[in-house]
């Protein structure tokens, strides 16, 4: 503690602008801040102004005719059903994963973790060319699936599993470091109290995690609506049947139909600006 006093009083009596060691001078500050800013609207903030504009260059009628499309309903659906089926399962393998995680100490754990993350760091396009080469009709499982009038790629399965593969590391990794922060104290008390496995989880754990698993669960759900590479790979872009979203944008616009194609895209933003607003608001209670 001398020691440090002394380094103090040295520093001090060399006039050393002790107070201001850490500190930027303020030109440098409002520099930084600027370039942070000119860039976020550069690459943010004009896009989707962009969007918007386009989506609604023919008025309002021109912007819901969009919607009155057969087509386009059938993406929106479409999207709608697959995250209805992939976000709960991946909740649901989560919650498992990230408990199998936290909780046990295993050989493996360092391995499975990293199978966990896998999805974040694989092209989608190569996620999804991985289903095609297991269910399509010349792939290692696909025959048996066509032998027996089972449809997998080009249709309704093979987009919920490319949409699963890439959106459940989401929940799994927001809630593995917040369980092995709280640790288990708490639990392991419910159990000494005769609490069974049920109880102990929706009376102990998942009012602790609660913040945590919809934070995870609004990111996959984001994620599994937006999602194009895998999902493209999958579906064979067959109007009116297994076209997503982001696939009938890319469909539209390709077509030179521009209105439509924004118009579409103002709700996948729409959903982008939803998800930020929450994730902040859930980012405080976390």
């Amino acid at each position: 503690m001398s020691a440090i006093i002394e380094v103090r009083e040295a520093l001090r009596s060399a006039h050393y602008p002790f107070s201001r060691a850490t500190a930027e001078p303020p030109w440098m500050k409002w520099i930084i801040i600027s370039i942070t800013v000119a860039f976020m609207g550069v690459m943010f903030l004009l896009p989707l102004v962009l969007v918007f504009i386009e989506a609604f260059r023919k008025g309002w009628e021109g912007y819901m005719a969009t919607f009155n499309d057969r087509a386009t309903m059938n993406a929106v659906w479409l999207t709608l059903k697959v995250a209805a089926i992939s976000v709960p399962l991946n909740t649901f393998f989560g919650i498992a994963a990230a408990w199998c995680v936290a909780r046990f100490k295993f050989k493996g754990r360092r391995l499975l973790t990293v199978l966990i993350e896998l999805p974040l760091w694989v092209s989608p396009i190569i996620s999804g060319l991985i289903f095609v080469l297991l269910f399509g009709s010349k792939g290692l499982v696909g025959p048996w699936f066509k032998e027996h009038d089972i449809k997998i790629i080009f249709a309704l399965p093979g987009i919920v599993l490319s949409t699963i593969f890439v959106t459940f590391p989401f929940v799994a990794r927001v809630l593995t470091p917040q369980m092995e922060a709280q640790g288990q104290a708490e639990e392991e008390a419910a159990m000494t109290l005769g609490a069974n496995g049920w109880q102990m989880f929706w009376r102990v754990t998942l009012p602790k995690i609660k913040w945590g698993l919809l934070y995870g669960i609004i990111l996959c759900n984001a994620r599994s609506m937006g999602e194009f590479g895998a999902v493209s790979v999958v579906s064979g872009h067959i109007r009116n049947k297994t076209n997503t979203m982001p696939l009938h944008i890319e469909v539209l616009y390709n077509e030179y139909q521009f209105v439509p194609a924004f118009a579409v895209a103002s709700v996948l933003a729409m959903l982008a600006l939803l998800t930020l607003v929450l994730k902040s608001f859930i980012s405080d209670k976390r």
